[in-house]
């Protein structure tokens, strides 16, 4: 029988990778994504186009479904929707993540950081939240799964980016509190923290820097390249896999090896 995992931020990036390799590892797919813009966030969101030609990739083995990750009730729907439609629960990958801003913390509006908070932090508990009570009840043999994306921010300081930084250490708090609740149960829960990846995120934050082009953030990392949102997929990929079992609570640095220059 097929696994089943909900993806969220699923329409490009990361997310539209992750969903890919999921499929590829034998996995069904409900692909959530918000699919219209945020006022607050300075750079255009995924459009429905974008998800439905993620689910094109993959037939059947994948299900769209339009939902804001700070909603209870369409991460509700989400689960309820993967049980309905597939059977079963076994896995979900928070991926959802904006970024704003672009001044220092006393020039932030609220409404610039409540968007990054919100998405990044709320979306996370929110899909966990709703998923939690099904991936307990599979069993402590089920090899349950929670993933999220977190950054390389989580674990240090950008420059103008204070919202952001803040909101995925949070992330990583959340997700080490989650694998403690969750251990008894079988469910394991941990984060990926990618570098500076080929995203749209990336480019928005080309702009805050006033540079040229994200290519330049390839100096960041001491292998001298961006990263792809494949090989952050591949992380997260594992992680969701029986090879990595004995591993909840952890922040998986998938960074070119930012955070250790």
């Amino acid at each position: 029988m097929n696994r089943v995992a909900i993806v969220t931020g699923a329409a490009r990036g990361i997310g539209a990778s992750t969903v890919d390799a999921l499929v590829n590892d034998g996995y069904h797919v409900i692909a959530v994504d918000r699919c219209r813009d945020i006022p607050e966030v300075p750079y255009a969101l995924a459009t429905p186009a974008e998800l439905d030609a993620v689910v094109a990739r993959h037939g059947d083995a994948v299900l769209g479904l339009v939902g804001d990750v700070r909603s209870a009730t369409d991460m509700q729907l989400a689960v309820e929707t993967a049980t309905r439609h597939f059977g079963r629960l076994d896995a979900v990958v928070a991926n959802a993540g904006v970024v704003a801003a672009g001044e220092a913390l006393w020039e932030i509006s609220d409404a610039a950081w409540d968007a990054v908070l919100s998405v990044n932090v709320l979306g996370t508990r929110r899909l966990i939240e709703a998923a939690a009570p099904t991936l307990i009840a599979n069993g402590k043999d089920a090899q349950s799964r929670i993933v999220a994306v977190a950054s390389s921010a989580g674990s240090t300081g950008l420059y103008h980016l204070a919202a952001y930084s803040a909101a995925k250490h949070a992330v990583l708090g959340l997700i080490r509190g989650v694998a403690m609740d969750l251990a008894p149960y079988g469910v394991t829960a941990n984060a990926v923290s990618p570098g500076s990846t080929r995203t749209a995120i990336l480019k928005a934050s080309a702009v805050v820097y006033g540079l040229s082009s994200e290519e330049e953030f390839a100096t960041q990392q001491p292998i001298g390249r961006l990263l792809e949102p494949t090989e952050i997929a591949a992380a997260i990929v594992w992680l969701c896999s029986p090879l990595a079992s004995a591993i909840t609570g952890a922040d998986v640095a998938v960074d070119g090896g930012m955070t250790i220059s």
